[in-house]
């Protein structure tokens, strides 16, 4: 079993990993044998990550980005893959922004599709180029429920969860001859800060939780299993993809 899951000899970058779902799902791939790179706004923000993976003995390096600004997040990674192969990209870095449609700046709304799905697009052609090239290597986005349903005040957060799905598949299609999964994870509601404004609206979040069939929020320690899975060798026939973990949520 080790050698259907585990990523020894294998190194995953990790984007939004300073905390929450990212640093949960770094922490996992690097408990699995792989070496991290952690891609955050601040190297002080990465650094409680990067000390829980070094201490499972792994190399840990980081990388400090603005996804909100995708073109530079697209020259840093060709930079980064130029000197050092990564078989794994995560992207999980994510922002949300609540606001009735009406009242939602286009400004607001051009900085969520920018980090949610157009730094998610570049990172995957900058990593994917030489994962296509040697003919191996997975690439998991972080989806959301919200790539199925409409949610409430939250529309381009939806749109770009909805637009990220696709962009799995179709990054599926054309990778899939080359030995390169892309797939996705889509986590339901988890403890995180993006759900604090949910969790602090008591009427909300019982009315959330009364729907969640496992009858609790989720936490970022219940994505590791699903991270690690689509990373690893027991994934090599599953692309295109998209892992709905929720506690049964879509089920009801």
């Amino acid at each position: 079993m080790t050698d259907r899951f585990g990523l020894g000899g294998q190194t995953a970058l990790v984007t939004g990993a300073a905390r929450g779902i990212g640093a949960a799902m770094a922490t996992a791939l690097a408990e699995a044998g792989a070496d991290i790179i952690l891609w955050g706004r601040s190297e002080q923000s990465l650094s409680e990550t990067a000390a829980a993976c070094a201490a499972l003995g792994r190399q840990v390096s980081t990388v400090v980005g603005d996804l909100s600004e995708p073109e530079a997040a697209g020259r840093t990674a060709r930079e980064l893959v130029a000197e050092r192969q990564v078989d794994i990209l995560v992207n999980n870095a994510g922002m949300i922004s609540r606001a009735p449609a009406l009242e939602v700046d286009f400004s607001d709304w051009r900085r969520v599709l920018s980090t949610n799905l157009d730094s998610a697009f570049v990172l995957s052609q900058a990593v994917g180029a030489p994962m296509v090239r040697r003919r191996e290597g997975s690439i998991i986005n972080t989806a959301s429920l919200l790539s199925f349903q409409g949610g409430i005040n939250v529309a381009s957060y939806t749109a770009s969860k909805h637009a990220l799905a696709g962009m799995t598949k179709a990054l599926a299609n054309e990778w899939a001859p080359h030995q390169v999964t892309v797939n996705a994870i889509a986590p339901g509601y988890i403890a995180t800060e993006n759900t604090s404004a949910l969790r602090a609206d008591e009427e909300r979040e019982a009315a959330i939780r009364a729907r969640i069939p496992a009858g609790r929020w989720g936490t970022p320690e219940d994505l590791t299993g699903a991270v690690v899975f689509l990373a690893g060798p027991s994934a090599r026939y599953v692309t295109g993809h998209t892992l709905v973990v929720d506690g049964g949520w879509m089920a009801r």
